[in-house]
């Protein structure tokens, strides 16, 4: 029953702030991005494009281009992803539908266009790392971005840009104006790059070097209750010339400040050190989706060519 209720609450918090990244892309995106006429990339810019061109209200075309990306990428990323998406891509089509007349009622942009452009791509790229942080989506982009990102070494941010860099240079075609294009190129760029910040910011570990007198109970506590593994190693204090114990912890940064408590708690006079740690991949941290190199045995290789002659 606890583990239930454990479950519940970690999901709804989820759709929550799922939602909290989709109302700040909406935001972005309605408030600054759209009323000065500038294509984005992903389904919100090719949704853009037929507004602009039709007059049809940005979050239909929005909607139906995103549940036609998601049945083609259902086997890929699997059925959880594809509800969570179609929970996103939902109700960001109806915050879209809500903004898109409440600004236009009430506009907030500014007169200068690459202002509006930082502006609007700040909003929206922290929306999408909100989104994608707790196992969501905006739609659109990030679905080719979670399909590339499950077998291949490459960010969510940097995907999005490979695709968006597409979908953003085919607007010349249709209006031939190098300005709306370069005010594009300026919102990909800012909101890949606070996609990125969000995203990895979260997945960002910490590496704790730890001398205890009471290493074993603060290990034991490391172990039970903050479910992170902990190495010992065996060490000489050169100053007593004594042996010691010294704990190898790592963890995600947002978990550094439960050690320092667990620490003080424990063995107020540690001695510890915390340094930053680019990546960590393995059990419990990041999976390492580097392709491995494949190792030919020559020797191996030539008795196997030498007995298929026999």
């Amino acid at each position: 029953m606890q583990f239930n209720k454990k479950y519940v609450l970690s999901n709804l918090k989820d759709c929550v702030m799922i939602m909290v990244g989709l109302v700040l892309y909406a935001i972005g995106f309605c408030g600054f991005v759209l009323p000065k006429g500038v294509v984005i990339g992903g389904m919100a810019g090719l949704a853009s494009l037929i507004y602009f061109q039709t007059n049809i209200p940005v979050w239909i075309p929005f909607y139906a281009l995103n549940i036609t990306l998601l049945a083609i990428a259902y086997k890929v990323v699997g059925a959880q992803f594809v509800l969570k998406t179609i929970f996103g891509a939902s109700f960001l089509s109806l915050f879209i539908g809500i903004a898109q007349p409440f600004f236009e009622a009430y506009p907030v942009a500014l007169p200068e266009t690459f202002l509006d452009c930082v502006i609007g791509a700040v909003l929206c790229g922290t929306g999408v790392g909100i989104a994608f942080t707790h196992n969501g989506s905006t739609g659109g982009t990030d679905i080719v971005a979670a399909m590339v990102s499950k077998y291949h070494q490459v960010s969510v941010g940097r995907m999005i840009l490979y695709v968006d860099l597409i979908i953003i240079s085919s607007s010349f075609i249709i209006y031939h104006d190098l300005n709306k294009v370069i005010y594009g190129y300026v919102v990909l760029v800012f909101l890949s790059y606070m996609a990125d910040q969000v995203v990895n910011n979260t997945r960002q570990a910490v590496q704790f070097t730890i001398f205890s007198k009471r290493w074993d109970e603060i290990a034991t506590a490391v172990n039970n209750e903050l479910h992170r593994g902990c190495t010992i190693i065996d060490g000489t204090g050169w100053y007593t010339r004594q042996g010691v114990k010294m704990l190898l912890i790592y963890c995600r940064k947002s978990e550094a400040l439960d050690i320092y408590r667990l620490i003080k708690e424990l063995d107020p006079h540690a001695f510890m050190s915390q340094s930053n740690v680019t990546t960590v991949y393995g059990e419990g941290f990041d999976e390492n989706k580097v392709k491995a190199r494949r190792r030919i045995d020559k020797q191996r290789k030539l008795q196997e060519q030498e007995q298929g002659k026999r």
